[in-house]
């Protein structure tokens, strides 16, 4: 390569084609610019710079818009056309580069760097050339596109370079593809690049006549069999024969008219069922209607179960399927009662909220018995997609409907029991938010005409009873929660435990592992053991898996001859369980200075805390250990700010608070606790280390305190209750406002507990407090 000459020409950009040199080419110009840069052109020396724009929509090209090579071109003639184009001829001459691009306000003007030619023939290049000419020949033969008079004019020629432009020319490429051949100078590597382009359009010429010829086939074929369909058809007609398709049609049309869909749904089934008889059995959306028809067909649009309204049975099926569990069944007798005297209302929407194996899952299934309706579970959670919820669209390859409309077609009635377990695990990504879907679901005011992407026809979803189960409502979006009314089972007490076991987890246990009542006793306490020290949970999973437990054992020494019946009692249960796991809260042996006895709430129900204060000499340093979360330390700040502006009256000197350091300690420091309940246990504490008089063994506290004093309302009031009593503790002070809850404790409980309700302070000091009682 070597540079020929340096000058300065107008610029004529072109959109969608280029000029190669040596190329004779027709062009129409209408754009202001390069009308005003022929005319420049034609008043000097009729030369013109002509490059691509990268980008053909852009109508005022600048330097970066246009490839920096391009063809320093004649123009041979100009004609102006009667819509005010110009139609030039032109031809192109070197190859040239942009050097220094200038807009003057008319017309681009560039000063550009042209190259000679330079072809220089050797064995290489007459090699080259040779096999470009062959595969072009070839290409022509296979195309049939291209003339032969064009070949013989390439051939003809000496000069590679030149040929490699001709030939790039006539190709079917790409404009980036034309402008790299452009852009490359050296006649070789020109060539070179050139003879990949053919081997590369041949390849696709043979792919294109491949799947012509497997077009062509398959369309024969597909007028064949329509053909022979047709004369199928006619044939069946002459004979009245049913068969094949037409039969298939006809029974589909019986199954749509006795499926007592109403008239909207009815007509679009008649619809589709015309559509599929008139398509092909092997297209594809042949399958698609099919299969649409058959979800019509099966769901229940009208057939309904007759609810048992026997308020006195229903009770009886509800108590001897769950012991416990009073508010859940007072409900569903309430909705029997009123389905009773009305004989019409709309399916209750019901959230049974508890921890893990408390019986949500089976007391629905319970209710479903006890009203004599169909029941179905579907389970939300880790559901993630929208149409989990309302179906896929029928577009989709392989939709379904959602899982609301799978769980009525199982039902096969429109008033089953519909569970929505574990509604809480439900969460959302890009595909959706199935919680948003299920508030159509869930609202009485809407779920009369639910719509499924799948389905497209309103279904009635109004008379179902649908229950949902959850572990933590905090996770539940809050127009969901709106929807449904909210039950919570907090947890059975340990005497519901014991009463559980015996009368429902044993005799299950013993009949699942192949034994009899007579082989295998189990006494109430050892029962009451196995609650306490071999299980912490809210539920009775744990402790199921324990007496399956001794149920295996008992197994293994009956079957190897050592015992023929079995009797579990406090004293051998080691022997069946191994060692305690757990042990529980107790009452303290004797009045302790700076130690009071809290009430906390667990997962697994309540508990006992003790709190314990002990003063050192130092300079008033606050300390608190224990794993305290953030609410519990904000408690004792607060007991101790209390306590500070109290000195007086507790007869404390008024600078105690610089004299000693102060550390308040809550034991079992590996297990976090949190809450706002240990205000006053945290004060009493306080109060009884620093007055040195001690506080009353028998007495539990809970409650949260101000700065002032003042005793807040708490939560968990009757798993506390029941977890003071198991401790052993007399008396219990509780916040006034929690007097309502009282009714929740059982009997039982209540009438061994003395509870003290309190609106200050005062109160607590007075009753928790040794030689402080009036």
């Amino acid at each position: 390569m070597k540079t020929q000459s340096e000058y300065t020409v107008p610029l004529l950009p072109l959109r969608g084609i280029l000029v190669y040199p040596s190329m004779v080419l027709h062009l129409d110009v209408g754009r202001d610019y390069s009308v005003q840069a022929l005319e420049k052109a034609m008043m000097n020396s009729s030369e013109i710079f002509m490059t691509t724009q990268k980008d053909v929509s852009i109508e005022e090209p600048k330097q970066e818009d246009l490839y920096q090579v391009g063809t320093l071109t004649k123009v041979n003639q100009m004609m102006k056309l009667q819509n005010g184009t110009i139609r030039v001829l032109v031809e192109g001459m070197r190859r040239a580069k942009i050097v220094k691009f200038q807009d003057t306000g008319t017309y681009y003007s560039v000063f550009i760097e042209t190259f000679d030619k330079n072809f220089e023939p050797d064995a290489e290049t007459e090699a080259l050339m040779r096999t470009m000419l062959d595969l072009f020949s070839q290409y022509i033969n296979q195309s049939k596109k291209i003339s032969n008079e064009t070949f013989a004019t390439v051939s003809d020629m000496e000069d590679g370079g030149k040929a490699a432009d001709i030939i790039a020319s006539h190709l079917p490429l790409r404009l980036p593809q034309k402008q790299e051949i452009l852009e490359t100078i050296d006649v070789k590597q020109r060539m070179r690049k050139l003879i990949e382009l053919i081997k590369n359009e041949q390849e696709i010429l043979s792919l294109e006549r491949a799947i012509s010829k497997q077009v062509k086939k398959s369309m024969e074929r597909t007028q064949k069999e329509y053909y022979l369909r047709e004369q199928m058809k006619a044939i069946q007609k002459e004979l009245g024969d049913k068969e094949g398709k037409t039969a298939e049609v006809h029974e589909l049309r019986e199954k749509i008219l006795n499926a007592n869909m109403p008239e909207h749904v009815a007509n679009m089934a008649f619809k589709e069922l015309d559509r599929y008889e008139k398509i092909s059995a092997t297209s594809s959306e042949s399958g698609v209607i099919r299969n649409y028809l058959d979800w019509l067909i099966s769901l229940p649009w009208s057939n309904a179960t007759v609810d048992d309204l026997d308020i006195a049975k229903a009770e009886k099926i509800l108590n001897e399927d769950h012991y416990g569990l009073e508010k859940v069944k007072e409900r569903v007798l309430e909705y029997l009662a009123v389905q009773q005297i009305t004989q019409s209302m709309k399916g209750p929407i019901l959230c049974l909220a508890g921890p893990p194996g408390v019986g949500k899952t089976s007391l629905a299934r319970s209710i479903a018995k006890s009203l004599g309706r169909k029941f179905v579970r579907v389970s939300l959670g880790g559901v993630k997609d929208e149409s989990e919820i309302r179906g896929h669209r029928r577009t989709y390859v392989g939709a379904m409907p959602g899982r609301m409309i799978q769980g009525m077609k199982k039902a096969g009635t429109i008033n089953p029991v519909f569970l929505l377990d574990e509604i809480d695990k439900m969460s959302s990504d890009f595909r959706g938010d199935p919680s948003s879907a299920l508030l159509e679901v869930l609202d009485p005011e809407q779920n009369h005409s639910f719509s499924d992407h799948y389905i497209e026809e309103p279904y009635d979803l109004s008379k179902v009873m649908f229950i949902a189960t959850a572990n933590d409502l905090s996770t539940i979006p809050g127009p969901l929660r709106d929807r449904m009314e909210i039950i919570s089972i907090s947890g059975y007490t340990e005497m519901e435990k014991i009463e559980i076991a015996k009368n429902h987890l044993l005799p299950k246990q013993i009949k699942e592992n192949g034994l009899n009542r007579n082989q295998l006793r189990v006494n109430a306490d050892a029962l009451q053991l196995i609650v306490r020290r071999y299980t912490r949970e809210a539920g009775v999973r744990s402790l199921e898996r324990k007496l399956a437990a001794i149920c295996r054992k008992t197994a293994k020494m009956i079957v190897s001859g050592k015992r023929k019946r079995v009797t579990v009692t406090a004293k051998n249960l080691e022997d069946f369980l191994g060692k305690p796991i757990f042990h529980y809260g107790q009452a303290e042996m004797e009045d302790q200075i700076g130690v009071a006895t809290g009430l906390a709430y667990t997962a697994a129900g309540g508990d006992t805390l003790q709190i314990e204060v002990s003063l050192s000499p130092g300079k008033g340093k606050l300390m608190l250990t224990g794993k305290l979360g953030d609410v519990m330390k904000e408690s004792a700040q607060t007991a101790f700010s209390f306590v500070r502006s109290k000195a007086e009256e507790l007869g404390l000197p008024d600078d105690f608070h610089e004299k000693y350091d102060i550390h308040i300690h809550v034991p079992e420091g590996a297990v976090p606790k949190d809450g706002p309940s240990a205000g006053i246990t945290i004060a009493t504490a306080l109060i009884s280390a620093l007055t040195k008089h001690a506080v009353h063994k028998e007495v539990g506290m809970t409650g949260e305190i101000t700065l002032r004093g003042r005793v807040l309302p708490i939560g968990g009031l009757k798993e506390k209750s029941l977890g003071a009593h198991r401790a052993g503790l007399k008396k219990i002070i509780i916040p006034k406002e929690n007097e309502k809850d009282l009714d929740d404790i059982p009997e039982s409980v209540r009438g061994e507990l003395a509870f003290y309700p309190v609106t200050h302070m005062d109160e607590v000091i007075k009753i928790a407090i040794v030689g402080e009682e009036q």
